[in-house]
């Protein structure tokens, strides 16, 4: 994967010297904001960027219901997570990109590679395995790809 973006990066380079900062800055946004939006969608969809899906999350000895009985763990894991107030875009005239910041880039970081960490504040440590939450897909290759020669070939 890496060899292709670096394939990607020699391609592009020369055609994006050639624009205005301005023009650099206003391609990576849009590159940034379409390439979180595709995060975003896979991470809902509960899978890894080569296809395969999210290994399950094991299961609690406590009880799962709240007091009138309703279940109150729903849906897929990373809800909030995969919310654009933690996966970020930034965005400059040299390049984008999109990831996770701050105190959340921590608890992103154990799911992407796997590791060790607290299940809470004073709880017990545990082993997560590897859910990569960022990661370039074919597709998500292609539509840079197609992005950049819209750019550049310019309205019509």
């Amino acid at each position: 994967m890496a060899d292709e973006l670096t394939q990607l990066e020699l391609w592009a380079a020369p055609l994006l010297a050639k624009l205005a900062p301005t023009q650099r800055r206003q391609l990576a946004r849009t590159l940034a904001l379409d390439l979180r939006r595709a995060q975003q969608q896979r991470i809902a969809a509960q899978k890894a960027p080569d296809g395969t899906a999210y290994p399950p999350r094991k299961h609690r000895a406590e009880s799962l219901r709240d007091k009138r009985g309703a279940i109150r763990r729903k849906g897929a894991m990373f809800a909030k997570l995969r919310m654009a107030r933690w996966l970020k875009a930034n965005v400059t005239a040299e390049g984008a990109e999109v990831g996770f910041f701050g105190r959340v880039a921590r608890l992103a970081r154990v799911h992407q590679e796997g590791g060790m960490d607290r299940v809470s504040r004073d709880g017990p440590m545990a082993k997560y395995p590897a859910r990569p939450l960022l990661g370039f897909t074919a597709n998500d290759r292609a539509m840079v790809r197609d992005r950049v020669l819209e750019f550049l070939r310019g309205p019509n």
